[in-house]
């Protein structure tokens, strides 16, 4: 049997062309996917093998981003896609060699907290670069202060590894590696990650040759341009189906010192999308600040959700969607400003773009979330934690990082969903999962009832949490958590969500943000908050205010307050008291506000 023809060899106005080159791009996306659940597989973090906080990618030799893995989140995979140039200026590709691998976790070159390692990796055909794999992962540790938000500079939040050789002639550098294991509490398991992002980029690298070979392709040019002017392409058709104009909003978070003002002036035209989140508050004394790249990645993802979920995400797609924020402002913090919880702030974006985008679209968006990530930073045993010192020393170490989230907003035709993370989309870390690699015990995790904002289409519940230890001695939370004191909003006539509330287990209650002591013998309690109701409360359907009372969603008190139905003995709407309940005059629309010009 001969041979297939090769892509680049079909004369132009083949139609066979057409064809091939969809193939070759589905071909390379399954490359990346491929990447990144190798990642996910070998992963030693539950962080990465559980919650999938990773991404993966392949780019040309201009660091142009071609293909991103599925598997992965917004702030890791569009702050990778800048990161990749940065490499490049540090080893150009006359310098790179097989076998080399390179990696940094500078939050200014990579993805926003010394937490995420890049790692990239050039792949070689025949002797000849012909493109480059990335990825990146969060970490377990990586010393200092650690995630919480208590650092006041980047020097206390842990180990900086700058751009360099992470291994040189396919051999790994163990001086690099016994620098990150004489600075971190958990050695095995960050030094296993930095093993992992190698591996999921060779298997990226070798997929990709053997696509090569296949197709016989010598380069990735003409794929590489066919993929980003499509998507260029792509985007702007969506982008040209809005409203011109220019678009304003705000939203306030609670912040740490003081409440943060995120605003953000969208302009859209015949070009693309441009935000400048001017007016957006300055810098925290704390670490809550993000990098100018994961600014970007989530204001991007966020208007991509929106305009054009379709459309492949890649270089070509990003650069329409131009995002701009004052320096020394909360989403532009410079060198060396604390950023290792710069996610707190930063997976906001995504509603601040929702709020400018109703007004260009009439309607049609979600309404605000929980949005920022619920983790749960615990740390226990010597040096880990005030107590006792000789009691402490006799205690277990241990120092994990659990992925947890509140509600999402209402959809407009849709419920919000319970308990589920957006924009990161990372997953529940499993309790079992912790528990059985440190003493940590999970003694209650449930839907957190009323905790949705009620609309016609009804807001995600949050969940509660009750977390303590298996041992008779203090541990220690590195609070991470917003939307505490400034609910996720409804829209278009829908309630606010509910606050969070962060608590001892015997009442007290404390900071959401900062690394705080639990009592022995007194457990942590989390109740997250719920995501913004959609739509007039009075308008949803009774019976489904019943199923969500039956469900525990709603309390009966909260159907009759809220939605105007009373329930029966019976468990269904009684339609005499309900009629009688919606005639009431109806609460005044809640939601953003923003004006359009």
């Amino acid at each position: 049997m001969k041979n297939p023809v090769p892509l680049l060899a079909v004369q132009s106005g083949d139609p066979l062309q057409e064809i091939q080159r969809q193939i070759m791009w589905n071909r390379l996306l399954a490359v990346v996917e491929e990447q990144s659940q190798t990642l996910v597989r070998t992963g030693f973090s539950t962080s990465t093998r559980e919650a999938g906080d990773v991404s993966a990618g392949v780019f040309d030799l201009n660091g142009r981003m071609l293909a991103q893995a599925v598997t992965g989140t917004p702030g890791h995979v569009n702050s990778m896609a800048l990161s990749v140039h940065h490499f490049l200026r540090k080893f150009p590709r006359a310098t790179m060699r097989e076998g080399d691998v390179y990696a940094t976790n500078d939050p200014w070159l990579a993805t926003g907290h010394l937490n995420d390692f890049t790692v990239v990796t050039p792949t070689f055909r025949r002797g000849e670069l012909v493109a480059l794999f990335a990825s990146t992962c969060h970490v377990v540790d990586i010393g200092g202060n650690g995630v919480p938000t208590d650092g006041r500079d980047v020097y206390q939040e842990g180990l900086n590894i700058p751009i360099m050789r992470l291994a040189e002639g396919g051999r790994m550098k163990e001086d690099i590696l016994d620098i990150v294991r004489a600075n971190v509490r958990e050695p095995v398991q960050v030094v296993g990650d930095l093993y992992s992002l190698a591996a999921c980029n060779d298997t990226g690298s070798a997929r990709l040759v053997e696509m090569m070979d296949e197709f016989r392709l010598a380069g990735l040019d003409e794929l590489g341009e066919t993929i980003v002017a499509r998507s260029r392409a792509g985007m702007l058709a969506e982008i040209r189906k809005l409203r011109p104009g220019v678009y304003r909003n705000a939203m306030r978070i609670d912040g740490f010192e003081q409440p943060l003002d995120l605003v953000a002036t969208m302009t859209i035209g015949a070009s693309g999308i441009d935000v400048d989140m001017t007016g957006t508050s300055g810098i925290s004394g704390y670490g809550i600040n993000v990098p100018h790249a994961y600014c970007k990645a989530y204001a991007s993802f966020g208007i991509k959700c929106i305009v054009a979920p379709q459309v492949p995400n890649n270089t070509g797609s990003l650069e329409t969607l131009r995002v701009t924020a004052p320096e020394h402002s909360v989403l532009n913090a410079l060198p060396p400003a604390a950023v290792a919880a710069r996610h707190v702030v930063g997976q906001m974006l995504p509603d601040v773009m929702f709020g400018c985008l109703e007004q260009a679209l009439d309607g049609g968006v979600p309404a605000e979330g929980t949005s920022c990530l619920w983790n749960l930073s615990l740390f226990g045993g010597s040096g880990r934690v005030d107590g006792d010192p000789v009691a402490l020393a006799k205690a277990t170490a241990f120092n994990v990082i659990s992925f947890n989230t509140g509600g999402t907003g209402a959809r407009p035709s849709k419920d919000g969903l319970s308990a589920t993370a957006f924009p990161s989309g990372v997953r529940n870390v499993p309790i079992e999962i912790t528990e059985m690699i440190s003493p940590v015990v999970f003694w209650r995790k449930e839907y957190r009832q009323d905790s949705g904002g009620a609309g016609r289409q009804r807001g995600g519940l949050g969940q509660v949490m009750e977390i303590g230890i298996g041992e008779d001695v203090p541990f220690a939370v590195g609070a991470m958590f917003d939307r505490v004191e400034h609910a996720p909003r409804g829209r278009a006539g829908g309630k606010s969500g509910a606050l969070g509330i962060v608590r001892l287990g015997s009442g007290k209650l404390l900071r959401a943000k900062g690394r705080q002591t639990i009592p022995a013998g007194d457990r942590l309690v989390l109740e997250m908050p719920g995501g913004g109701g959609h739509g007039d409360p009075f308008a949803r359907p009774a019976p489904l205010v019943a199923d969500d009372v039956r469900n525990g969603f709603v309390s009966a008190e909260r159907a009759r307050t809220d939605y105007g139905v009373e329930i029966g003995p019976d468990g269904e709407p009684a339609p005499a008291a309900t009629a009688r309940l919606r005639a009431r005059p109806k609460p005044g629309a809640g939601g953003p506000g923003g004006a359009a010009e």
